[in-house]
Order: C-alpha cells, then structure tokens, then sequence
C-alpha cells in the first residue's frame, strides 16, 4: 500500500539562498541568515547544545553538512543513518509560506506578488472604503507594518472599545486583520475577510492571503491569539501535484493550514488543528486511516508563528527538540511501502534583524523502510523536486517542474 506522509517544518531553513542578498529589510539583507545553524550555535555557546538525535539519524546533519560545509555547532553526523538526504533552494520570487508550499507541490510561482508599501499608511483609502462598503464594517485601525502580537498589544484595547478591526501588513504579500473573538465575532471577522480577498482578487494587485487574526483577552497583558486563524490564499496557478494525485483516485488529508494554504484546491480532507502536539495526534490518527495512494500533509506552523517571527531563539530550539521526540512513534506507524519526507518552505532565522522570513535554502529528508538509506540525494536546484518525487511514486504523469528525488 503506498502513501507518503509529507511534513513540513514551517521556516526551518539551514543556510541563506544564493540571491538572499536581494531579500531583507532596511539597512539589512537576507545574506548570511541561517536558521538552523544560529539557533544551534547560541544554544551551544550556551552550554546546552541542540540534541535532534531522530532527525540526524534521518539526515538533517548531513543535509547541513553538506550545504554548508560544517555541521550545525554541537551536533556530529550520527555514525548510522535510517534515512537519505538532500537540500533544495527556492526559484519562486518570494520567501513566503504561499510560494514556499506550491513550489514543493511542483507549482512555483511564475509571478511576482504585489506588497503594501512600509510607509504608513499601508493601505489606500480607496481600498479601505471599498471594504466598508462591501463587508459594512465600518473603520480600521493600524493600517501599517506590524508583528501581530505587538499590534494586539498596542491597539488592542482600542479595538475593543471602538470595534473598528485592526489592519495590518508584513513583508510577506499579506493583507491580515485581527479583531477580537467574542466581542467583534469570529464569523464577522472571517466575513470581513471574505470580502477583502474578493476585492483585492478584482484589483490589479497580487495578494497571497488574507489572514484572519482573532484573539482574546481583556487588555494587554492577557491578548492572545486563538486557534481560529484562517487564511484565504488565491488559488495555485496550475493544478498541483495534491490536485493531480486526488483526480486520479487518490487522496490527500490536509493537516493544520495546509487547505489554506492551496485554497482549498487538491484537498480530500481538510483537518483544521494547531499547536504542534495536536497537529502530531492528527497527523498519527491520519496515517491510521489514510488508504491506498494516500498523502499525508502537515504544516508545523509554530515553527514559525511562535519563535521565528518573535526571535525566539530558546524556544525555537525546545521545539525542534520536542519535534524530534515526537518522530519514533511517526516511524513506528508507516507501513512497508510508505514514504516519509521531511521539509521546509522557507526560513526564519530567529537572530537575524527585523521580525520576517529568510530566504533560506531547506532541508530534505527521505524515509522509508522499503528506502536504501545513507544516501546524498544531491543539491536541488527547485522545491518543486519534492512534488515531482511524490508524482514518480504514485506513478502519476510528471509534473511540468522537477526532477523526481527517486
């Protein structure tokens, strides 16, 4: 029975791209960012090395190794290897979670992304009063460049005793808008929502999502973001590999924000989940009932959202360490045929300057008991590799980017 079962590790980068220093901020580039190895060496120099001891068996030292020329800081290449390796660079224009995933389901994006300008205000008021008009909301606040958790912070009590939504923008192509989830509404927000991404799909603007942000709290020592998020992402520019696999019989069981992510394009099953232990329990209870030509696909955002864009370096690491811990009951479920590949979709250096993504080269890690191991599967010049790999084993027609990993 053949399936695969598709992780990625959101923003886990393992060194800077080749044209990283055309990404940045002001007064800084993406060049030199790296996001495994800074977190591995702070936390070395910190007396408490990194220990991924199920990773590296499955490659992840080697795949550094051989991107980068030296292992991670405190870590050694594992005398016994379970898995193969390999590392991939992005050919997308951008460093974002959009282009990331299409890219891996073999659909880079052919596109350059429109961006709101980092002046304030970022948003016209054309567009603005377009979205009162159509949603019936009326006001906005923060029209600008923001953390979300800083701008809940910081206009979060506003929001509460005006009930204008928050509006806020990153160097990612974003359009997101927090309001709070009892008293502004879950179902208004993701209706405020709805109409934005339809008034920016009919401008002449390129917009990757629109993110739904609710939270809760009272002020600003307790506003926290809640599980709610929603991301309404135009759909993929051609059929990806998730949409070939399924017209063909097959299924794919989308964890986490993976729908989302692919505009709910390519999807059997939507599993809405987060927080990494759940997004495991359902990636497990997925592999339990997932059948014959069946992908498994999930997105381990906290990655990302709770310590790469906070530079949280500490917690980055726990959580790669918790990760880890968590692979040998995965390994223990696959089933002879199966095929276990593990990836990223950008960076998020949590040492680097500024609060946004890196634009990093990824790991890529292959499994499977039926699988020779020990092996450098080579420096991939596309993320699009991975989606060709997955359409050579399901023995679907080849995808139009990629070279199969197989």
């Amino acid at each position: 029975m053949k399936r695969i079962c598709l992780l990625v590790m959101d923003s886990f980068g393992i060194g800077s791209a080749p044209d990283a220093a055309s990404f940045g901020g002001d007064g800084f580039s993406d060049e030199g960012a790296n996001t495994l190895g800074h977190i591995a060496e702070t936390l070395s120099l910190a007396g408490t090395p990194l220990q991924l001891p199920n990773l590296a068996r499955l490659g992840l030292v080697h795949a550094f190794q051989s991107r980068n020329g030296n292992p991670p800081a405190g870590m050694s290449p594992p005398g016994h290897l379970d898995g193969s390796w390999a590392f991939a660079r992005e050919i997308s224009p951008g460093k974002d979670t959009t282009s990331g995933h299409w890219e891996i389901a073999a659909v880079p994006v052919p596109f350059d992304w429109s961006y709101f300008p980092k002046k304030e205000p970022c948003f016209s008021v054309d567009l603005l009063d377009q979205i009162e008009d159509l949603s019936g909301v009326k006001g906005s606040l923060g029209n600008c460049h923001a953390s979300g958790t800083e701008i809940i912070a910081r206009l979060g009590e506003q929001h509460l005793s005006t009930g204008s939504p928050i509006y806020y923008t990153s160097a990612d192509s974003v359009f997101q808008i927090a309001a709070h989830e009892e008293s502004f509404g879950l179902d208004r927000l993701l209706r405020l929502c709805r109409c934005t991404r339809s008034l920016l799909d009919e401008s002449d603007l390129m917009i990757g999502r629109v993110i739904a942000r609710p939270f809760l709290g009272s002020g600003p020592e307790d506003f926290r973001r809640t599980s709610n998020r929603h991301d309404f992402a135009i759909p993929p520019p051609a059929p990806t590999v998730l949409q070939k696999l399924c017209e063909a019989g097959g299924s794919v069981l989308g964890i986490g924000k993976i729908s989302d992510i692919y505009a709910h394009t390519g999807i059997s099953e939507e599993i809405r989940a987060s927080g990494h232990p759940t997004l495991w329990q359902e990636t497990l209870a997925a592999l339990q009932r997932a059948g014959e030509h069946s992908l498994v696909m999930t997105n381990f955002v906290d990655f990302d959202a709770l310590h790469g864009h906070r530079r949280d370096v500490l917690g980055y690491g726990q959580a790669l360490e918790e990760f880890d811990a968590a692979l040998p009951a995965l390994l223990a479920t696959l089933e002879t045929e199966d095929l276990l590949i593990i990836t990223a979709d950008h960076g998020n250096d949590p040492t680097w300057p500024g609060t946004d993504h890196t634009r990093e080269d990824v790991p890529i890690l292959l499994y499977g008991k039926a699988f020779p191991s020990g092996n450098f599967l080579g420096a991939r010049e596309t993320f699009a590799d991975i989606g060709q790999t997955i359409a050579d084993y399901f023995s679907l027609p080849p995808m139009a980017n990629g070279t199969s990993l197989l």
